[in-house]
């Protein structure tokens, strides 16, 4: 099976008619709700089309494979994409709009183009929308509002992890994302730590914090009173991916013994620990910035949209 993938990120399925020859990574044209486009043609493993099959992912209709001639077209409409995307740049200066343009896109029969930008609010855009359709004659003009993490999944990039973003390469949708998956997973509370190029927290803490949670169950409780080899204490903490418990001893000291080797005990033990408002306390190698405010960095309304 040959799969395309669009700006949306979204695999869609090919019909190759018999008697046409399509190679791996072959620029091909489609038919979409836009109108002609050029893409690459992808070959995909018997499993993952099995999975497209079964969600019935509906197939996009094939045009042709493109030819030099298309190719030499296609070079073309991405010049025509580079002074578009300056000509509206010039444009929003000009009526001093408060939005981001974010890339100029044409379709490749160039009976439309699209202009996709963020901004912090709703932007009236008519005045411009006048001036662009001076600019572009004959063609027509779309506008969109995108999220943060849609701009970066248009831009492309890599993350912390030096690998290529999640969102521009197997990331079909945003899932939300809080503070609260950092804290339970006991991350650095700073935003260089937790948040991506977009300015929202990272999409990978989704991934492992399943785990984290079940492993969590199976520990000693936070606040629990414990007898250990060095005597009576109280956790502290918990290191979930050793699966040791920071204990505070009665002496005031805090050491970290194997969960398996420590025992809960049902008195009441009169040490004191902080612990906090979430109820989870966490390493004292963690370091976090009080002057910023953590819940810039959660989803809001402007995080995505869903309008690529």
């Amino acid at each position: 099976m040959f799969i395309v993938k669009l700006l949306s990120n979204k695999q869609y399925p090919i019909e190759i008619p018999d008697g046409v020859e399509v190679k791996h990574n072959d620029m091909v044209i489609v038919l979409t709700s836009k109108g002609e486009e050029a893409t690459k043609a992808i070959l995909v493993p018997p499993a993952v089309a099995s999975v497209l099959v079964r969600k019935k992912v509906p197939s996009i209709p094939f045009v042709r494979v493109m030819t030099k001639e298309d190719l030499e077209v296609y070079e073309g409409i991405k010049l025509m994409e580079q002074q578009g995307y300056k000509d509206c740049l010039n444009l929003i200066k000009q009526h001093n709009l408060q939005m981001n343009l974010i890339q100029c896109s044409y379709t490749f029969d160039k009976k439309k183009v699209t202009f996709y930008y963020t901004a912090p609010e709703r932007v009236d855009f008519r005045e411009l929308l006048k001036d662009l359709t001076k600019v572009f004659k004959h063609i027509r003009i779309d506008l969109k509002h995108i999220g943060v993490r849609d701009e970066t999944s248009l831009c492309c990039g890599n993350g912390l992890c030096g690998r290529p973003f999640c969102c521009c390469t197997f990331k079909r949708q945003f899932d939300s994302i809080n503070i609260k998956l950092a804290h339970d997973q006991s991350m650095p509370i700073t935003p260089s730590k937790i948040s991506g190029t977009c300015g929202r927290l990272l999409c990978c803490l989704n991934y492992e914090y399943k785990n984290y949670i079940e492993t969590a169950r199976e520990m000693v409780p936070i606040g629990s009173g414990v007898m250990t080899s060095d005597g009576i204490g109280r956790v502290c903490a918990l290191n979930i991916l050793t699966k040791n418990l920071s204990v505070k001893l009665s002496d005031g000291k805090i050491k970290e013994f194997p969960n398996n080797e420590v025992e809960m005990i049902d008195a009441d033990v009169n040490i004191d620990i902080e612990i906090d408002s979430s109820g989870y306390k966490y390493a004292s190698m963690q370091q976090t910035d009080e002057n910023i405010d953590i819940k810039q960095f959660e989803d809001d309304r402007n995080s995505s949209t869903g309008n690529i």
